[in-house]
């Protein structure tokens, strides 16, 4: 499941930006290239699934509204095959902050969580032998 999809940049970033950046043939065609769309999608998904691994299960089963806004960001700087403007650039940046605090536990999100190692028994486990309190024991103290 991809955290953005191409409808989603276009209702964000505009058709034209998209034609702009993917439109990369010897004879352009004025029309978005999905397949790079795609392809930068899926690269933004993988590193978003690095940072979010080890803190959450995933797949994630519903995509928080901030995973999605951090998909989009890094998604269109991906798409830049040169330098990106500054703006986008700033946004890219944040976004890796804001992914570098969700590994970190500084920010959290509202899915489920991994859950911890646990083993079958339970209390403390004890392998030292009886050590009784008795005079011959406690020569010299007494």
């Amino acid at each position: 499941m991809a955290y953005t999809s191409l409808d989603q940049l276009k209702s964000r970033y505009g058709e034209g930006l998209l034609i702009s950046l993917t439109d990369r043939g010897d004879a352009p065609t004025g029309a978005i290239d999905a397949e790079a769309v795609e392809q930068a999608i899926a690269d933004t998904d993988a590193m978003i699934d690095g940072y979010l691994k080890g803190r959450y299960v995933l797949p994630l089963a519903d995509v928080p509204a901030l995973v999605s806004s951090l998909s989009r960001a890094i998604s269109l700087y991906n798409l830049h095959i040169y330098d990106a403007p500054e703006k986008i650039t700033a946004d890219y940046e944040k976004a890796l902050r804001q992914l570098k605090e969700i590994a970190q536990g500084v920010i959290t999100l509202d899915v489920a969580g991994v859950e911890p190692d646990t083993s079958d028994t339970q209390g403390v486990l004890t392998t030292d032998r009886d050590r009784p309190m008795t005079a011959q024991s406690l020569k010299g103290f007494i």
